[in-house]
């Protein structure tokens, strides 16, 4: 049972003080220190960013027949080649789960296979079919365009130097194998 000192103290109205929950004026003086704190923090820019820019292309992806799971599986497959599926779902930023019934799905319509990798029998790999490879080839290129639209207002130099930036926050934060 809490002590009377323990419990936040009642300002009037129903309303309680506590250190997590301030009285609306000192809510109030806070309020520019936390919006300044949202507009700036990290996070929350690479989220607005990746939804400013991302939406308009799933609509594409959504009007071509495919979930934006699929875009991201195929098209990294078609990409980078045979991968894990433990990769592949790190790449196409999803859970193993997810992933692994999303490709019994593929698999079944012709658009990836599986195989046991020869370097470690424990794993399976898994490849694009040319089917696969079709549905998205007009989709990177799409994609292509609009990543230039995107970035045709900046420099090389700043666009080099953004897509350093991600790069180097990706591995610093990927998980270690």
């Amino acid at each position: 049972m809490a002590r009377e000192a323990d419990r936040p103290a009642s300002t009037g109205e129903g309303q309680v003080e506590s250190p997590l929950f301030p009285a609306d004026d000192e809510a109030a003086k806070g309020m520019t220190r936390t919006k300044a704190f949202v507009d700036d923090y990290l996070p929350a820019l690479l989220g607005r960013a990746w939804h400013l820019v991302s939406t308009q292309f799933h609509a594409v992806v959504e009007q071509h027949g495919l979930s934006v799971l699929e875009w991201r599986v195929l098209s990294t497959l078609a990409s980078n080649g045979p991968m894990s599926i433990s990769v592949l779902a790190e790449k196409a930023v999803s859970k193993q789960p997810t992933v692994t019934r999303l490709l019994l799905r593929l698999e079944a319509q012709g658009h990836v296979e599986r195989s046991t990798s020869r370097d470690d029998r424990r794993y399976t790999l898994v490849r694009v079919t040319r089917n696969g490879r079709r549905l998205v080839s007009g989709l990177i290129a799409l994609a292509e365009e609009h990543e230039r639209a995107i970035l045709e207002p900046m420099s090389q130099q700043k666009i080099d130097t953004l897509k350093d930036i991600l790069h180097e926050l990706i591995s610093r934060h990927a998980p270690q194998d």
